[in-house]
């Protein structure tokens, strides 16, 4: 009888352990959101800071990855530069816009590795740079949430504020900043 009881508590033991499957983690889009970016003729380059900057590109935050404000700068360096509806129009604020969130993409692929761990694009803040009497602020940054919506889909949309500034770094057009959403 005394060996009784640790016998069935090796037993029980034995048959209790359970071999869990791994858990499939579900996509979140219903297409490949890298293989999106490419069929709308975009290749993602990531543009490094200049030796002796101190600031990050992207800095993550728990589930938040928070993308340092960025501005209308070419892969090659070439930037867009000078005052919407001064020296700029609308047009050309938007293609600005559209650029950024173009260096943005490459920004957070580099940080995350895969585009469709993209969970929301959750916070945009649109600096263009302007004179005090222009108003089209909204219509420039679109160029930065359109491209976004059309990558993202749904999950694209997001708050924003778009303003106006009386210069921004080395004249640039516009300068963005971004808050994202994403998971491993």
């Amino acid at each position: 009888m005394k060996y009784f009881s640790p016998l069935i508590l090796v037993f029980i033991l034995g048959c209790n352990t359970q071999t869990k499957a791994p858990t499939q983690v579900k996509p979140l889009y219903n297409y490949d959101v890298e293989q999106k970016i490419s069929d709308l003729g975009i290749e993602l380059k990531v543009r490094e800071y200049p030796p002796g900057v101190k600031i990050a590109k992207a800095k993550r935050s728990g589930n938040l990855l928070f993308l340092s404000g960025s501005g209308s700068i070419h892969p090659n360096g070439e930037r867009i530069t000078g005052k919407v509806g001064t020296d700029l129009t609308v047009e050309e604020g938007y293609d600005a816009a559209r650029l950024v969130a173009i260096n943005h993409l490459a920004d957070i692929q580099k940080e995350i590795g895969d585009l469709n761990k993209v969970v929301n694009i959750v916070k945009v803040l649109g600096m263009v740079n302007t004179d005090s009497s222009f108003t089209q602020h909204p219509a420039v940054i679109n160029g930065y949430t359109e491209l976004m919506v059309d990558v993202f889909g749904e999950r694209g949309k997001h708050a924003r504020s778009a303003v106006g500034m009386g210069s921004l770094p080395f004249n640039l057009a516009c300068e963005i900043e971004t808050i994202v959403e994403v998971r491993d």
